[in-house]
């Protein structure tokens, strides 16, 4: 093809990764995959919709067409590639071939690196680039490139275990929906690392007097259940998910996602549990990155598989960060972090919570302890303010004036200090962070879905009406003291705890559930 026969891809700019050693070309003969996210066939406006679709109405109305998936189909396999996979609802293409084909494909180069800890991978930088008969129909190309994606938002507390609380402790100070388990529903869990050991869910249920819950491990990519024994690994994460989620709805069911820690990785997973049948309620996500470290292409193909959740009715469930109004990032701004900050995910921040079983909260603060994190929260910087935040008082974004999307929606607790006694790898210990708003929020609707006989999809609408600055929201518990660096609480929301902590029996009515 001539120069003008290709076309850049629009948010597909790479930088080099800081840091990393550059080993040298990539070897051209190594299998290389890619997903290629394909457009609507016609624009999804999730509000608009009255009621959640079924899977094949919502392919037909929003997937991707016959004819751009031939093309694609033709294209790449003309290329030298090999279509593995197609997904008219979710719109992806699923490619490999060796790494010559897939750098000609779309004009990059792939070297091998190494960088910290994280050891030696394939990565790529620069913008891609496209045939230009595909250049209305690609929407993304992730993949090619293997850096770490994101980051799981567990923090284990220091001291010995026999602190903090189980989890059904934390639903009781919470108030959770009585009558309900969870039952009948199914909520997806996505994890980009680490594993468990059925021995330990055994225990840990067995130990609490709760009813095991059903959990199934699904790979993704070549992902799999792969436990290091190291509780301080991915495994701390995934056990915090599964047991937070099965302690406060042990009725439902729980599939776990476990995908390489990549772009690609991430977004199949999602797009695998949210386009699944049945549908989950809920999926949890904890794992996470600041927004600038994504890609936009991977930032746009993720909040549209967000979307894809809500219109068929799935709530997505977003730690929002351990790191502070900062994220983590050392470039002296404020960032959000994401998935978390988009406007189709429900931001999970938290808080540091002193209760007295079964039911006294004698206190509760933002989380931000010295030197032992704090919850991410802020306002995004590549996400508008959705209609939903339009009056509940969002600021401008600290440092630059500028409105966007407000993070969290909602939180709970999430101080190590205070935080939830799980079983890893054999060993009881007492784990915090965001990590664990975001099951127990996934549990909460699980039990309040089973109450309404319905998921809740994007449950902002209800979570936000009449919302106002400074005012509190029906269901919730506003928590006004703390700050997590450049924002502080205040009354109704804010950029630390959203909304505030559950009230579950006040939120099962501004859901629709029945009282029990």
């Amino acid at each position: 093809m001539t120069e003008s026969q290709w076309v850049s891809l629009s948010g597909s700019l790479r930088p080099a990764l800081a840091e990393a050693e550059v080993l040298g070309p990539l070897d051209a003969d190594v299998t290389v995959t890619a997903t290629v996210v394909l457009r609507r066939r016609a624009e999804l406006d999730v509000a608009a919709l009255s009621e959640p679709l079924a899977p094949e109405e919502f392919a037909d109305r929003y997937g991707a067409t016959a004819d751009d998936l031939d093309l694609v189909r033709t294209v790449l396999t003309d290329a030298g590639l090999t279509v593995t996979g197609t997904h008219a609802g979710s719109r992806r293409v699923s490619v490999r071939g060796p790494a010559r084909a897939m750098t000609a494909a779309f004009k990059t180069e792939l070297n091998r690196v190494r960088h910290g800890e994280t050891g030696e991978f394939a990565a790529r930088t620069g913008e891609l680039e496209l045939p230009a008969s595909l250049g209305d129909v690609v929407v993304a190309v992730l993949g090619l490139d293997e850096r770490p994606q994101a980051r799981a938002m567990f923090r284990l507390h220091k001291e010995a275990a026999g602190q903090g609380y189980t989890p059904d402790q934390v639903g009781r100070l919470y108030g959770f929906p009585a009558g309900v388990d969870g039952a009948g529903q199914t909520v997806a869990v996505i994890e980009l690392g680490g594993g468990y050991q059925p021995e330990d869910l055994q225990k840990y249920f067995a130990d609490l007097k709760i009813t095991e819950p059903k959990v199934t491990a699904a790979g993704v990519d070549g992902g799999k259940n792969a436990p290091t024994g190291d509780p301080n690994s991915a495994d701390g994460e995934v056990l915090l998910d599964i047991e937070v989620i099965g302690a406060l709805a042990p009725g439902a069911a729980q599939i776990v996602y476990f995908a390489p820690n990549t772009d690609q990785g991430f977004l199949d997973a999602v797009s695998t549990a949210v386009h699944a049948t049945p549908a989950p309620v809920a999926v949890s996500i904890s794992w996470g990155q600041s927004e600038d470290q994504w890609t936009p292409q991977a930032r746009t193909a993720m909040d549209q598989a967000f979307a894809d959740a809500a219109a068929l009715g799935v709530t997505v469930c977003c730690a929002s960060g351990d790191n502070g109004s900062a994220d983590g990032q050392k470039d002296g701004a404020q960032h959000v972090d994401f998935p978390a900050s988009s406007p189709h995910a429900l931001a999970c921040g938290g808080t540091t919570l002193d209760g007295t079983p079964p039911s006294t909260v004698n206190s509760e603060t933002v989380w931000n302890t010295s030197g032992g994190g704090s919850t991410g929260g802020g306002v995004s910087d590549a996400f508008p303010v959705p209609d939903y935040q339009q009056s509940a008082g969002v600021p401008a974004r600290a440092g630059e004036g500028k409105p966007g999307r407000g993070v969290p929606d909602v939180a709970g607790n999430a101080d190590p200090a205070t935080g939830y006694q799980v079983l890893v790898d054999g060993q009881q210990i007492v784990v915090g962070g965001t990590s664990a708003v975001s099951p127990l929020w996934a549990a909460l609707l699980a039990r309040l879905a089973q109450s309404a006989g319905r998921g809740f999809g994007l449950v902002h609408s209800k979570l936000y009406a009449g919302a106002g600055a400074g005012r509190a929201q029906p269901g919730f518990r506003d928590i006004t003291e703390g700050g997590n660096g450049a924002y502080s609480a205040a009354a109704g929301w804010d950029a630390c705890t959203g909304l505030g902590v559950p009230d579950g029996a006040a939120l099962q009515k501004v859901l629709g559930g029945k009282a029990s």
